[in-house]
């Protein structure tokens, strides 16, 4: 389960930091970033559940992952590789609820990193 995970992981948002030692601005670009491109991956992941593009859903929940782990936004990239783990071998069986976790680890994330900014 996701929620195992925290929200951030702090040694990755350390590491971001250090690319620019004393001034937060590379961080702040980054988490401005993602928080402006992840809700269009949702969306993307969103429209081929509904149209039953299995390909574009793995390649949606893929990217929302690697963004993650570029971040350090530890729940939905958990959230976002289980998904695409199970998409990659079910198809999107029982994946309705998907998007619905995506948005809400997406929400949890936005107000941990929103913290930084």
């Amino acid at each position: 389960m996701s929620s195992d995970y925290p929200i951030l992981d702090p040694a990755a948002i350390s590491g971001l930091r250090e690319l620019s030692p004393g001034d937060d601005s590379f961080l702040k670009e980054i988490i401005e970033i993602f928080l402006e491109d992840t809700p269009a991956r949702i969306n993307d992941a969103r429209s081929t559940l509904a149209t039953g593009d299995t390909v574009a859903f793995i390649r949606a929940a893929h990217t929302i992952k690697g963004s993650c782990g570029n971040l350090g936004a530890e729940r939905l990239r958990r959230t976002a590789e289980r998904i695409e783990h199970d998409a990659r071998k079910n198809g999107l069986v029982g994946l309705e609820g998907a998007v619905a976790e995506l948005e809400a680890e997406f929400a949890t994330a936005r107000s941990a990193l929103s913290a930084l900014l």
